[in-house]
């Protein structure tokens, strides 16, 4: 086991019936720099210009990640949370359907995507859509939690850096 899972909390049928939601706030609280430095280990910080965090959890992570690493920040949010222009793509989650957008971005840039929790992986895709649609080249995914009973990531080829893997 590793040591950060005794800092996560289970929350069973949340934020929906048969979801256990994995509590991460706990684990900030108590470890966060560390979180933070191992979300980053193994990335080339060298070829990445910025950080992109998914809205919300994946803020918190991705800045604290960008100020630790001195990377810029880009956030992806829910739709009609940024100042236009903007560009969205929407998606299927594991309970529901989401749209998120992103600024759009005229300069090209390297970046590695940032979220707490890799599920089924429509958020993570969603946000690699955005991603290139805007100029940035997705060198790295950094996820702390990553659920891989949900997702087959690994099975197409992207790389996926996650700290914890259930």
């Amino acid at each position: 086991m590793h040591p950060f899972e005794q800092h996560i909390r289970n929350v069973p049928d949340f934020p929906k019936a048969a979801i256990m939601f994995k509590d991460i706030t706990p684990l900030l609280q108590e470890k966060f720099e560390e979180v933070v430095a191992a979300m980053g280990e193994g990335i080339n910080w060298n070829e990445i210009d910025a950080v992109v965090g998914v809205e919300s959890r994946g803020f918190i992570l991705g800045a604290a990640m960008a100020i630790h690493f001195k990377k810029g920040f880009i956030a992806v949010r829910k739709k009609g949370k940024l100042p236009p222009p903007t560009i969205a793509e929407s998606y299927a989650l594991e309970y529901g359907t989401d749209t998120l957008e992103m600024i759009v971005n005229d300069k090209p840039a390297r970046v590695v995507v940032v979220d707490d929790v890799l599920a089924t992986g429509g958020t993570l895709k969603a946000v690699m859509n955005l991603c290139a649609k805007n100029k940035y080249d997705v060198k790295a995914l950094s996820l702390l939690i990553n659920l891989t009973f949900l997702n087959k990531f690994k099975e197409e080829g992207l790389p996926v850096h996650s700290v914890l893997n259930y």
